[in-house]
C-alpha cells in the first residue's frame, strides 16, 4: 500500500514517503478573510479534507494547518471604502468562511493560525534572512532579494530575467522591481506593529513561511493550495523559507478551480457563487459531492445543470441506502473500503475511479435488493457507507443526519404533512378508489414529491429535478 501524488514541483507523480514514519503534516494556504467565501474558495478545503481523511484512514496521524489571512492589501481597501474597521471585516469573513467549510462538512484543522498573531516569528525570519544577506530593509519595508537565491521561479518553471513583476503601491528603495516585499512601511491610518525597521504590517508571502514554521517545524510533507497560487505565492514562501535555512515542503499540492463561462470563478469578475446562498438552494451534501467527485486537479465548470445532475446522481445512492436501513435496520460501515475504491484512491486520491466503484455497490446492492437477499444487500451497503464515510458523504453520518443538514427541521414538517397525504391515499386504495388514489400521487408529483409504495408502506422523497 502506496500512497501516490502529483508533485507541482516535480511535474509527477510521486510515491508518498512520510517524514515520520506513521504521521503526515499538511499545510494549506487558507482564506484572505475579505469576503464571504463562494465555492470556488471552499473547493480547496473541500479536496484536502478529502486528502487527510484519506490519509487517516490509511493509518496516518494527520496533522492539519490552515492558515487565516487576517490582513491584506485588499482588506484594508475595504475597511477605508466601508468605513468599518479592518479587523470586524476579517473577523466576520472568517466565521463566514468556517461556516462555508462546516456546511460542507470539512473536519477543523488540527491549528488555524492568524497572520496577526505571528509578527514576533515573522520578525524572527526577516532577521535571520538580513543577517544571511538574503533580504534587505529600505525606506521602512523589508525586501527579499530574489537574485540572491539561485531556485527562484523553480515552482513555476519561469525565467527570472523574463519575469515583469511591477512595483507596488508605497514599495520604496527596492534594489530590483522583481523583490518581493515580506514588510510594508505603515501608512497612516493603518493598523502596524513594531519591529527593528520601523513600524509596519506583515507581507502576504511572509506570514506562511512563518507560521508553517512554527507549526510544522523546518521540514514538513505537504503544502497544499489552489493552482493560482504556485505564483507568486508559492514561489515566495520557499524562496524565504529555504533562504532562511529551511527544507520546507517536500511536495506541492494544487487543486484547479471552479469556473464559470471558462473563467476562474472570483469576485472581481463578479462571477462568484456564494457558499451561504448555494446551501440554501441545494442541499449540503449534495453540494459536497458536486465540488468533491471530479478530480482535484480538473477544472470545474459551474453550472445549474451539472448541480442537478450531481443531485440525481447522490439520490440514488441515498435512495438504496434507505431502502436497507427499511429492510435491515441500522447497517455499520465496514471495516474496510472494497480494494478497487482503496487503489484508485491511493493513486492521487483518483475520486472519480473511486466514485465508479461506489455506483458500481449501489447497482449491486439494488440487484440484491430485487433478488431479496437481505444479506447480499446490506453486506453493499456496509460497504458503501465505508466509502462515503472516507470521502465525506456519508448520508448516514451524524454530521448529516443532525442540524448541519440544510432544512432538517423544514424536512420534519413537510414529512408530518405528507404523510397525512399519503394516509389519505391509502385509505382511498383500501376502498378500492383507485381514482383518487392515483390523483393524490399525481398531486404529489406536481409538487416535486416522488412516492414509492414499498412492503412497510409508501414512501416519500423529493423528485430529481
Amino acid at each position: 500500500m502506496t500512497i501516490r501524488l502529483y508533485d507541482t514541483d516535480a511535474r509527477q507523480v510521486r510515491d508518498f514517503t512520510p517524514l515520520r514514519p506513521g504521521c503526515v503534516s499538511i499545510y494549506l494556504c487558507g482564506a484572505t478573510v475579505q469576503a464571504a467565501p463562494h465555492i470556488g474558495h471552499i473547493r480547496s478545503g473541500l479536496n484536502f479534507d478529502i486528502m487527510r481523511r484519506w490519509f487517516a484512514y490509511r493509518g496516518y496521524e494527520v496533522t492539519f494547518v490552515r492558515n487565516v489571512t487576517d490582513i491584506d492589501d485588499k482588506i484594508l481597501a475595504k475597511a477605508d471604502d466601508s468605513g468599518t474597521p479592518w479587523w470586524a471585516i476579517g473577523y466576520t469573513n472568517e466565521r463566514a468562511f468556517n461556516s462555508g467549510y462546516d456546511t460542507l462538512g470539512c473536519l477543523p484543522p488540527t491549528y488555524e493560525p492568524r497572520a496577526t498573531g505571528h509578527v514576533p516569528e515573522m520578525i524572527e525570519m526577516m532577521r535571520g534572512l538580513i543577517e544571511r544577506g538574503h533580504a534587505y530593509a529600505a525606506d521602512g519595508n523589508v525586501y527579499f532579494d530574489v537574485r540572491s537565491w539561485p531556485g527562484y521561479l523553480s515552482l513555476s518553471n519561469q525565467d527570472l530575467d523574463n519575469l515583469l513583476q511591477p512595483s507596488g503601491e508605497g514599495e520604496t528603495g527596492k534594489r530590483d522591481p522583481r523583490d518581493f516585499a515580506m514588510w510594508k512601511a505603515a501608512k497612516p491610518g493603518e493598523p502596524s506593529w513594531e519591529t527593528p525597521w520601523g513600524r509596519g504590517r506583515p507581507g502576504w508571502h511572509l506570514e506562511c513561511s512563518a507560521m508553517a514554521h512554527k507549526y510544522l517545524g523546518e521540514t514538513f510533507d505537504i503544502h497544499g493550495g489552489g493552482l493560482d497560487l504556485v505564483f507568486p505565492h508559492h514561489e515566495n514562501e520557499i524562496a524565504q523559507a529555504k533562504a532562511y535555512g529551511d527544507g520546507f515542503a517536500r511536495y506541492w499540492v494544487h487543486n484547479a478551480w471552479v469556473t464559470m463561462s471558462g473563467e476562474k470563478m472570483s469576485k472581481s469578475l463578479g462571477n462568484s457563487v456564494l457558499v451561504s446562498e448555494m446551501a440554501k438552494r441545494w442541499r449540503p451534501l449534495v453540494l459536497r459531492y458536486y465540488l468533491g467527485t471530479p478530480h482535484y486537479r480538473s477544472m470545474i465548470e459551474y453550472s445549474e445543470e451539472a448541480l442537478r445532475e450531481a443531485e440525481s446522481a447522490f439520490a440514488r445512492i441515498e435512495g438504496f441506502l434507505q431502502r436497507v436501513v427499511e429492510l435491515a435496520g441500522p447497517v455499520d460501515p465496514a471495516a474496510e473500503v472494497p480494494p478497487a475504491f482503496a487503489a484508485a484512491m491511493d493513486d492521487d486520491l483518483g475520486v472519480p475511479q473511486a466514485m465508479a466503484v461506489v455506483h458500481t455497490t449501489v447497482r449491486q446492492g439494488n440487484a440484491a435488493l430485487s433478488a431479496d437477499d437481505k444479506e447480499a444487500a446490506v453486506a453493499r451497503a456496509a460497504e458503501l457507507r465505508a466509502m462515503l464515510s472516507v470521502l465525506g458523504m456519508d448520508p448516514l453520518d451524524e454530521h448529516w443526519a443532525g442540524s448541519a443538514e440544510r432544512g432538517d427541521d423544514l424536512h420534519g414538517v413537510v414529512d408530518s404533512l405528507v404523510r397525512l397525504v399519503l394516509d389519505q391515499r391509502q385509505a382511498a386504495r383500501a376502498r378500492k378508489d383507485y381514482a383518487t388514489a392515483d390523483a393524490i400521487r399525481d398531486q404529489l408529483a406536481q409538487a416535486g414529491l416522488a412516492v414509492e409504495d414499498t412492503p412497510s408502506g409508501p414512501r416519500w422523497s423529493l423528485a430529481s429535478r
